[in-house]
């Protein structure tokens, strides 16, 4: 079990840290559902809270808060009082995994949650996933091959089950400062998102 060996490695280094499962964030009636990839090292890892702590979070929710997903300040710790609406926020695996790259395997064994997590949303019209690796998990998942339907920026996918997953380079300090994802790329794909939740 890697993962728990992290976490545990984690919890020594850094008593007090989360260093769980990250459980989703976000209300049940939600029409948009956030998939990333695993929580962040230092992100959701250390506060509990998916994209909160870390650098993809503050460009994901501010542009939330533009897009009118949420409710308060984001201030990078769980406490801060922001809420979400009509938006829940999960990953594709629960538990940091080492390098930020967590294995084949461990994302198998994760996607009963992930369906599960899809499961529970009785209002789900849209699934964005953040990152190629995000959109194949949720494609495997929901039982299709990735072969399916080919990952791409801003793409949007019809899936059978009655909902689209729509795709976005993930919103990594990394692929910020290379400029693979500007904040307009991104909104692009939320201006998407809302045409189709209006």
């Amino acid at each position: 079990m890697r993962l728990a060996g992290f976490r545990a490695q984690n919890a020594e280094a850094h008593p007090d840290w989360f260093n769980a499962p990250v459980h989703s964030f976000g209300p049940e009636n939600a029409r948009l559902l956030i998939v990333g990839l695993a929580p962040g090292l230092q992100g959701a890892n250390r506060t509990g809270r998916p994209f909160t702590g870390d650098y993809a979070g503050d460009l994901l929710y501010a542009t939330l808060a533009k897009y009118g997903f949420s409710s308060g300040s984001y201030d990078k710790h769980a406490g801060d009082g922001l809420t979400l609406q009509d938006c829940i926020i999960t990953n594709a695996v629960r538990c940091v995994p080492p390098q930020n790259k967590p294995t084949t395997e461990e994302m198998r064994n994760c996607s009963g949650f992930l369906a599960a997590r899809i499961a529970r949303l009785s209002q789900l019209s849209v699934i964005l996933a953040l990152g190629r690796i995000a959109h194949e998990s949720t494609l495997a998942t929901l039982g299709y091959r990735k072969s399916a339907f080919r990952f791409a920026h801003a793409a949007s996918h019809p899936l059978d089950q009655g909902y689209v997953l729509m795709n976005s380079y993930h919103c990594s300090r990394y692929n910020t400062n290379t400029g693979r994802l500007t904040p307009e790329m991104f909104e692009d794909v939320f201006d998407n998102i809302r045409e189709h939740l209006s």
